[in-house]
């Protein structure tokens, strides 16, 4: 494009907006997700949800079932409630003190899952699976009011700065939060590391490892980051004005603003087939999320130690792709940046289910006990290994990225005045048919006898979503 040309189509400056002038509340929004996002890293990813599954309930693929089952109901439950959340948010107007009360009942809960112990003992693995639920239900409720909050925050200039730099801070404090796990729980006490710089003898606090205290400890100090960082969006971000309405009236009155906002679909023709191929990638991105822990932890044969530097390391990369997908939105519009990123998140899942501990890229066999091995430290000591953990960078920055843009581009494909309650819908699309994914992945899983078996419907999804977006005209660098 010519400078005159680009001058022309972008005359606000989106694409030369950047992040040393951004408002003191987009910061502050951002933050936000910093102290929110861990709990998915190291909660329901890396480090509580893999050790649910194979210490708790004792079988990994039992465990992935059972998550996927909780997954399927709460997503459910997300998908027929959310979407009126949205829309009465538009009509109270203020958005703080609903963030307040979605803060003040998720933090207990999370710190809640500190009891779940080996075995079932402590907190039973029926509660527990109940406190997951309602954590899902609570975590959504949150983004659908946090969403709601970045046009007031950061306003469209920067919009797709603050939605990138929101994801690169989830996962740098999740970075941050597994690093001193690694060196304060799981390291110490481990015979090869013995002697190594910032590593104790054992771990901090007394934390027993015959009671899994190591892994327990990521849920109190997941709930402590949400309360910290929940802080500077409460001082400095700028909230809509309230209208004057009672909550349950603007609830009310919200279901008729919704049936509305659904009607408008057929004149806001581009967010409708948006939101629509957003159901399916979306759904498959959900799922590489929700599994991909418990996923390593079977075919990789990794425990705790490993899992806990296989998520520092992707994190270290997710913060790389919301850094990346402000810089994609501005060089070739959310539209192409989205495309783009379920693509790459399609190729490196392919080469994910064609992993194993004795298996690269499925045809070539490896033998560990007849290759030494490619170094002597504790972790990652195998060629399989290593390429696993190469793959996974691929997929921490375009999944990241696609979260990040997705945002930003239906921010350009919806008049401001309506975003709330699109956010609304855009909650609908990512939880609507979220179930179908945990389901797709509960039945193959159980079917094939076999998690690599269970992950070949999320390939499916974020293909046939990769299809569904080059029909969405919208969202071009032009339309800035």
């Amino acid at each position: 494009m010519e400078p005159a040309a680009e001058a022309g189509a972008d005359p606000a400056g989106y694409g030369r907006a950047g992040f040393h002038n951004m408002p003191r509340g987009a910061w502050a929004w951002s933050l936000f997700q910093g102290g929110r996002d861990p709990y998915v890293i190291l909660i329901t990813i890396y480090i509580f949800a893999p050790y649910f599954t194979t210490a708790v309930v004792g079988d990994p693929v039992k465990g992935q079932a059972m998550i996927a089952m909780v997954s399927t109901l709460n997503s459910l439950f997300i998908a027929l409630t959310a979407p009126f959340l949205g829309a009465a948010i538009d009509r109270y107007g203020a958005r703080k003190p609903l963030m307040l009360g979605i803060v003040a009942a998720m933090a207990p809960m999370i710190w809640a899952l500190w009891f779940a112990k080996p075995g079932g003992e402590g907190l039973p693995i029926v509660a527990t699976l109940w406190l997951f639920g309602l954590i899902g239900v609570l975590f959504a409720y949150c983004e659908v009011v946090h969403n709601a909050m970045l046009m007031d925050a950061a306003g469209p200039r920067h919009a797709p700065q603050a939605s990138g730099l929101a994801l690169s801070a989830g996962n740098f404090f999740s970075v941050i939060t597994l690093t001193v796990c690694l060196l304060a729980f799981a390291l110490p006490g481990n015979p090869a590391t013995a002697g190594w710089p910032l590593v104790p003898d054992k771990p901090l606090f007394g934390l027993d490892p015959a009671q899994a205290e190591p892994s327990r400890i990521v849920a109190p100090i997941a709930a402590s980051l949400l309360l910290l960082l929940s802080i500077p969006l409460f001082l400095f971000t700028p909230d809509a004005p309230r209208t004057g309405l009672r909550f349950v009236t603007a609830l009310k009155q919200g279901v008729a603003y919704l049936t509305e906002t659904v009607r408008t679909l057929t004149t806001e023709k581009d967010a409708a087939i948006y939101l629509g191929a957003r159901m399916l990638f979306n759904d498959g991105m959900t799922a590489l999320l929700i599994f991909g822990g418990i996923y390593a932890a079977g075919v990789m044969h990794w425990g705790v130690l490993e899992l806990l530097a296989y998520g520092i390391l992707l994190s270290i990369f997710a913060v790389i792709g919301g850094f990346f997908a402000a810089t994609l939105d501005n060089w070739v519009g959310p539209r192409n940046a989205v495309r783009v990123e379920i693509a790459g998140a399609l190729v490196c899942l392919g080469a994910q289910l064609g992993m194993a501990h004795d298996r690269i890229l499925f045809f070539w066999a490896h033998d560990p006990a007849t290759h030494a091995p490619l170094w002597n430290g504790p972790i990652f000591k195998t060629l399989p290994e290593l390429i696993y953990l190469v793959i996974g960078f691929g997929v921490a920055i375009f999944v990241t990225a696609q979260y990040a843009s997705s945002r930003t581009l239906l921010t350009r494909l919806v008049p401001p005045r309506k975003l709330p309650a699109f956010f609304g819908l855009y909650a609908l699309s990512g939880t609507v048919t979220v179930w179908v994914g945990s389901l797709l992945v509960g039945v193959f899983t159980a079917i094939t006898h076999s998690q690599r078996g269970g992950f070949i419907p999320i390939a499916g999804l974020l293909l046939l979503g990769l299809i569904g977006m080059f029909f969405v005209k919208g969202g071009g660098r032009r339309t800035a």
